[in-house]
């Protein structure tokens, strides 16, 4: 019969039931350890830690738990973000685009304000009779309301727009200029008559203080020496075509 050595104070069996009983418990604790790793226990874990995750709200959704995962009220909560989300993008492009429309009717189309006011200016710089009140042309500068602001740039041009009755768009403007001679102030007045596309003068002046206005546009002076001319019988106007 083989004995079994055992540390201080330890008794271990030494006959073959015992021997027995030891294999019986070393198997017990064999399976224990088994059942622990099976699927079953790790599914019930899972569960349990996805039955401790947080609920899933519209403020706080960040698409981690997949959809089949939502209860019905999540579902609802992550469908009520992405609708709001779709619809704060579809706001903002409306907004881009109503941004971008009115910077190119201001800006940048042909017969915007800021096109006849750059017109306007290279004009001016090209008149020999504005030239000799205002000075280099190189030097003029052209700008617009008197404001608390000292940098010319950001003064604002005066301008208006409006439709009168017949249809026709009317575009008045007013700004000031500066050269090492002297200073003035400019006015023009365009209209687009009902129908057509492209504006046309109706006047368009320089005012400089103690000289002269001077027109660079007038269409009634014109209109008014067309007529005379036809009654004095020099010529007349027939559908906008000098007759004589």
């Amino acid at each position: 019969m083989m004995k079994l050595h055992a540390a201080p104070g330890l008794l271990l069996p030494t006959t073959a039931t015992g021997t027995a009983t030891i294999r019986a418990t070393s198997k017990t604790l064999n399976l224990a350890a088994a059942a622990r790793k099976a699927p079953g226990a790790r599914h019930y874990a899972t569960s349990n830690t996805e039955s401790k995750r947080r609920a899933v709200t519209p403020f706080n959704d960040d698409g981690h738990v997949p959809w089949s995962n939502l209860s019905a009220a999540e579902k609802t909560a992550r469908a009520t973000q992405q609708t709001f989300n779709f619809g704060m993008v579809i706001v903002g492009l409306v907004l881009t685009g109503g941004v971008g429309y009115l910077f190119y009717q201001e800006v940048l189309a042909p017969d915007s304000k800021t096109a006849y006011f750059n017109r306007a200016v290279d004009r001016i710089k090209k008149d020999p009779r504005c030239l000799e009140l205002l000075g280099d042309a190189k030097k003029i500068t052209a700008f617009g309301e008197e404001t608390q602001n000292k940098w010319r740039r950001a003064r604002p041009i005066a301008s208006t727009n409006t439709t009168d009755s017949r249809g026709n768009d009317h575009l008045m403007m007013h700004f000031n200029v500066q050269g090492p001679r002297g200073a003035g102030q400019v006015a023009l007045h365009l209209i687009k008559r009902a129908g057509h596309k492209e504006y046309e003068y109706r006047y368009f002046f320089l005012d400089v203080k103690g000289q002269h206005r001077i027109y660079l546009e007038n269409a009634d002076a014109a209109a008014a020496a067309g007529a005379s001319k036809g009654k004095d019988g020099k010529g007349f106007k027939l559908f906008g075509i000098q007759i004589g």
